[in-house]
């Protein structure tokens, strides 16, 4: 078999499940219950692009199923299948990178970007599916988690040159609101509190955008990485009899600086 009997094999396999004579869960599904299946599926493909290249394969596996399931449910309903989405994405990426199949050309990756929002807006017009936008921003998807729709938003202010020139610029602006949080901190103002945290996670994001890090990526390492010592720590102490709760907070921080060192090169990313 092909690679392209490979891909229509799926689809087969698919138009059986939910035919007559297949299987009864997978008959029963709609958009609304694979909802929280292709979510799930998503974030797991996600997870795996820093794990294992054959966990990702197979994760990578389970989102395209969710896809060609979600075609096959459109293709009952009269509305479109798997070919037809393939079609239309394979033709909106030529038209979205004039610079490969035309004869525009950008100086770089920046500029391009700059370009993209009325790249995608003729496209729209071009099929009679403009819609008025009242800001650059709209199109933000509104369930997409606030980490990835700061993200979102930054990146695209940052497109129409609305953005610090330089690393150093976002660092101080973290600084300013760590200091403004510490105000609001003297001043055990909540509400204020509340906000100067959301600003300062704010800032914190714009660092990983204007870096080009993904910021669920970065955090899932670290959160990584203190779990490990963490573990480490507690494992310490327990060799000696002892839960953490018994164990001071200057003899914790002891071996945790004790477990960080000894740990530091196992942290180090892969190469």
């Amino acid at each position: 078999m092909g690679e392209k009997d490979d891909f229509a094999r799926l689809v087969e396999l698919m138009d059986i499940l939910r035919g007559p004579e297949g299987c009864p869960w997978d008959r029963e599904q709609t958009r609304e219950t694979l909802k929280p299946m292709l979510i799930e599926e998503a974030f797991e493909t996600l997870e795996a692009l820093d794990g294992d290249p054959d966990e990702l394969c197979e994760e990578l596996g389970d989102l395209l199923f969710q896809i060609v399931f979600h075609s096959r449910i459109a293709k009952e309903r009269g509305e479109f299948d798997i070919y037809e989405v393939s079609r239309r994405v394979y033709e909106k990426m030529v038209a979205r990178h004039p610079h490969v199949f035309g004869d525009a050309s950008f100086a770089d990756s920046k500029e391009l970007l700059r370009n993209w929002e009325d790249i995608k807006a003729s496209e729209k017009k071009s099929k009679g599916r403009e819609i008025e936008k009242e800001s650059i921003l709209d199109g933000i998807p509104a369930r997409l988690p606030a980490m990835y729709t700061t993200y979102q938003m930054t990146s695209k202010a940052a497109r129409v040159g609305f953005d610090w020139s330089d690393i150093d610029g976002i660092c101080q602006k973290v600084l300013e609101e760590f200091e403004e949080l510490a105000s609001a901190l003297a001043e055990d103002d909540q509400e204020k509190i509340k906000e100067e945290v959301g600003d300062l996670l704010f800032a914190a994001l714009n660092v990983a955008r204007f870096l080009e890090v993904d910021p669920e990526t970065a955090l899932n390492n670290a959160n990584r990485k203190f779990a490990r010592r963490f573990r480490m720590m507690e494992k310490h102490f327990m060799c000696q009899g002892r839960q953490l709760k018994e164990v001071s907070l200057d003899e914790m921080e002891k071996i945790w600086q004790e477990n960080k060192a000894a740990s530091r090169e196992e942290d180090e990313p892969d190469s």
